[in-house]
């Protein structure tokens, strides 16, 4: 069965943008270094992304406009609102969030990438959803912003699966134990 995967940067102190949404300060310690590390390794292997409209109203006016960055998966975000995307490959549901990750996941295919933001993640972590969290740790403690991770009602114990680090960026892998 695929396997639902948190894939996210955050700073030190688990926040994963600034108050007002802007991630440019995302980055290891050498700005002139490449930052991709597991990146490129984990988005091969990534059938269907998962996110939020700000997320992806983010990535299209802000980030990268005129350059749909998923253009080899099937994006699904998770919106109310009744407009088409203009991006290929991209659809806009009204399916809840469980709805949705029990359909694609009964599907044939690589990973399912919950890509963002904090609202859908934590979503996902309340109902138990994730199998795998992918998480990049930037060597910034940003004070202020949004923080990935809200209270939960009950710990969720994990259990390491691997590590690596460059440019100062740690990557932290774990599994629900």
């Amino acid at each position: 069965m695929r396997q639902v995967v948190l894939f996210i940067a955050m700073s030190l102190d688990g926040v994963i943008a600034t108050p007002e949404g802007g991630v440019d300060w995302l980055g290891g310690e050498d700005a002139a270094s490449n930052d991709f590390g597991s990146y490129e390794r984990f988005i091969a292997g990534v059938s269907d992304v998962v996110m939020g409209y700000t997320t992806y109203h983010q990535l299209t006016t802000e980030l990268m406009p005129g350059a749909w960055p998923y253009a080899a998966q099937k994006t699904h975000v998770l919106t109310h609102r009744n407009e088409e995307p203009t991006e290929a490959g991209v659809s806009f549901t009204q399916e809840p969030l469980s709805a949705l990750l029990a359909r694609l996941k009964a599907q044939s295919g690589g990973e399912i990438w919950i890509c963002g933001g904090a609202s859908v993640a934590n979503q996902c972590i309340r109902e138990g959803l994730i199998d795998r969290f992918h998480i990049n740790v930037m060597p910034t403690i940003r004070g202020a912003g949004i923080r990935l991770f809200e209270a939960l009602p009950q710990p969720l114990p994990l259990r390491l699966l691997s590590t690596e680090s460059y440019n100062g960026i740690v990557d932290l892998v774990y599994a629900a134990r």
